[in-house]
């Protein structure tokens, strides 16, 4: 059995151009060859020729309990191999999914890959699926599942990404629960990629009941963001991780801590629904800042909500000094918006403020990199 192990976990995988032409090699290769043993441990096996650890081979073993031969999951742990699947790779799968030893070959097994094979994947994408969702290689609705996926996503990238976070969508039906989804989705006004890049940042919205979609419509309408606008989805990505009771508190901690009207929420709400996903110590410390430090109106904020989200430390409050430093010294010919400084990249930034006065203030750019690191260099250290 050791060899086995090795042989199949050594050799080398299939051609990647067509997995196809190696298919039935390759069932054959994996066709179950041991007999019966009375004295099969399922744990032992799943250490020695599984790679599993003592305590992943403990909690497997619970769902194997009938397995009395190494037969099965010899043939499966070779065709896993023969993908390009290395031991580790094998060893994770199982771990993950340790009903994968009983699937069938030639009934389940290879008949979905090679479906997936006419899907256009490649083996490599093959092999990433089968890592990623190891247990909807065992459903014969996978190929199907897949190929209404494929076009909606847009490419098997963008399928897989949000498989790294788990594969529930795939279980959900396609005609009662994914399609309705989508249509009231274009109903809204997103179009193909609009939803496929939804699905992919939050794709728990496959796996919500129908009625639970039409709430996250509505409540993303509530917080001022009206479906066909052009930040409709980044709302509705919001609300799909938090109840309605979260996003109202959200709301009403927004109105407290930056003195805003149900208007100045709505506006900010409908440049940039993300605010609502930021923590409380964050908006606190950033609104701090801007109001009493900076001396920005509460209602000029929530006109440019996008202030809320840049980095305190490496952003807001250094370039904050850089242009008062400027001001002070007489080096600004004319005095450009506070949003203005902020929205810059950094390059610009660097460019425009700081390089055209390296004769006047040669320590300029050290300064600016000093407190973009948290530290106070004494040249912006006003006097109050």
């Amino acid at each position: 059995m050791l060899h086995l192990r090795k042989r199949v976990l050594s050799g080398p995988p299939l051609p990647s151009t067509s997995p196809l032409l190696s298919l039935h090699r390759l069932i054959s290769a994996a066709a179950p060859g041991v007999s019966p043993n009375p004295a099969f441990a399922v744990d032992d096996y799943l250490v020695r020729t599984c790679g599993l650890t003592r305590a992943q081979a403990l909690k497997a073993s619970a769902k194997l309990s009938h397995l009395k031969s190494p037969a099965n999951p010899d043939a499966v742990i070779a065709f896993l191999a023969g993908l390009g699947l290395s031991g580790a790779d094998v060893a994770a799968l199982v771990a993950r999914d340790p009903q994968i030893l009983c699937a069938k070959l030639e009934r389940t097994l290879a008949p979905n890959v090679a479906g997936l094979a006419g899907l256009g994947l490649s083996q490599a994408e093959i092999a990433r699926f089968v890592s990623l969702a190891p247990d909807y290689l065992r459903q014969r609705s996978v190929v199907c599942k897949v190929e209404y996926y494929l076009p909606l996503f847009g490419s098997i990238d963008n399928l897989l990404r949000p498989l790294k976070y788990g594969s529930g969508f795939l279980g959900s039906h396609l005609e009662r629960d994914v399609k309705p989804k989508v249509s009231i989705l274009a109903e809204c006004g997103l179009g193909a990629c609009d939803i496929a890049k939804l699905f992919i940042r939050a794709p728990r919205i496959l796996c919500a009941s129908t009625e639970r979609v039409l709430r996250m419509v509505a409540c993303a309408e509530r917080i001022g963001v009206p479906r066909g606008s052009g930040m409709f989805r980044q709302a509705l990505h919001v609300v799909s991780y938090f109840s309605e009771d979260k996003i109202a508190a959200k709301v009403d901690y927004l109105k407290r801590t930056l003195g805003w009207s149900d208007a100045d929420v709505g506006i900010a709400v409908s440049k940039a629904p993300f605010l609502l996903g930021k923590s409380r110590d964050m908006l606190k410390r950033r609104s701090e800042f801007l109001i009493s430090e900076v001396g920005l109106q509460p209602a000029y904020i929530a006109h440019r909500p996008a202030l809320l989200t840049y980095s305190l430390e490496g952003r807001l409050r250094p370039r904050y000094y850089v242009v008062k430093f400027l001001k002070e010294n007489g080096l600004l010919k004319r005095d450009p918006s506070y949003y203005t400084i902020a929205k810059f990249t950094d390059k610009a930034f660097v460019e425009k403020c700081i390089c055209p006065h390296k004769e006047d203030a040669p320590q300029l750019a050290e300064d600016y990199a000093a407190a973009c690191k948290g530290e106070v260099p004494n040249s912006f250290r006003f006097k109050a």
